[in-house]
């Protein structure tokens, strides 16, 4: 018998100061049978940081063709494609190319450090790239706060995440690999 995914609920607050986007809504994530709790909370965690009313989770894990979470336009197109791990640089030049922004957001040093080492060149030629990872000891907090019911608050200013509950309060910084635009 098939394993099914195990179903959460994040009530969320956003406001975010840098773009000045506020939002309250109720998400729903399906944690595929082979998704860890860290990529689930680090998926809603890229959602946070790109809130708005556009902004949905997609098949993930059970599509090939879809990012984590993205955002399409009014005609179908795709503005915005966020990604989690580590993907081939395939699949990164096949968004690249399919939406006006990528994001991509790694985690675990031990796998992240030498894939960056080795692909940093040929993604650095992707303008529309940005990449962000999250280090292992932030990724361990912010999993501290899933449960299958979570109301969560997060206030986001000069890149800095600041996200709680009713007993933890987080403050998360990304380390920037890779900048849109920005290329040395």
């Amino acid at each position: 018998m098939a394993l099914k995914a195990t179903i959460y609920k994040a009530t969320v607050n956003v406001a975010d100061m840098d773009r000045n986007v506020f939002i309250d809504n109720t998400l729903t994530l399906a944690r595929h049978p082979s998704e860890t709790e860290e990529r689930l909370m680090l998926r809603l965690l890229a959602w946070l940081v790109h809130a708005n009313e556009r902004l949905t989770f997609t098949r993930g894990l059970s599509a090939e063709d879809e990012p984590e979470v993205w955002q399409l336009n009014d005609h179908g197109g795709i503005d915005v494609w966020i990604d989690l791990g580590l993907p081939d640089e395939r699949r990164i030049k096949k968004a690249c190319s399919r939406s006006q922004h990528v994001w991509l957001y790694t985690y675990n040093w031990r796998a992240a450090q030498p894939w960056w080492q080795q692909h940093q060149n040929k993604l650095a030629q992707h303008d529309n790239l940005t990449i962000r990872y999250l280090n292992d000891e932030q990724l361990s907090a912010l999993t501290r706060l899933a449960s299958r019911s979570m109301m969560l608050q997060a206030t986001i200013q000069d890149g800095t995440i600041w996200l709680s509950d009713d007993n933890n309060h987080l403050e998360i910084q990304f380390e920037q690999w890779l900048e849109a635009g920005k290329r040395t």
